[in-house]
């Protein structure tokens, strides 16, 4: 463990930080008129804040993944032939497929309701689907990981 750099702490660090992250509010819902507001404040905290996994596949795969890739990362990564093979690739494409499933979670994020439900809160409601604190934290915690990636790759680029 003494020969793992910090690159690879910082993988390990933010598929961990992300797993956590699954258990905040990912999606958070909001209206514009005041009684929808006040009856949306009535609802249980789990319907009006959701967390990943309420959510859908989509939102907490791309965290998983970017955990996985990160524990590979600290386990493979001090074999000298196992980097020469490819594994900061490897890595590479791990936290972009993982930040691309979070991007895609984002931008479906009325999906995990049903067409007629979501219908019928923009229209009739004016709710709005809002991110938590959760999607934010693991996408920062993906793009901290990508970076990382970029840069063990150029590291052994130089090599």
């Amino acid at each position: 463990m003494a020969r793992v750099s910090w690159r690879e702490w910082v993988a390990l660090a933010a598929g961990l930080i992300a797993v956590g992250a699954l258990f905040l509010p990912w999606t958070n819902l909001s209206a514009t008129r005041q009684d929808v507001e006040e009856a949306l404040n009535d609802l249980p905290a789990s319907e009006v804040a959701r967390d990943a996994f309420t959510t859908g596949f989509l939102a907490w795969s791309g965290p998983v993944l970017l955990a996985l890739v990160g524990v590979a990362v600290v386990l493979f990564g001090q074999r000298p032939k196992v980097r020469i093979s490819g594994l900061p690739h490897l890595w590479l494409i791990g936290v972009t497929v993982a930040v691309v499933l979070m991007l895609l979670a984002w931008l479906g994020i009325g999906w995990q309701f049903s067409a007629d439900v979501r219908d019928f809160l923009r229209e009739e409601g004016g709710v709005g689907f809002y991110g938590g604190i959760g999607r934010y934290l693991a996408l920062l915690c993906g793009l901290a990981s990508l970076v990382a990636a970029v840069l063990d790759v150029r590291s052994l680029r130089r090599r």
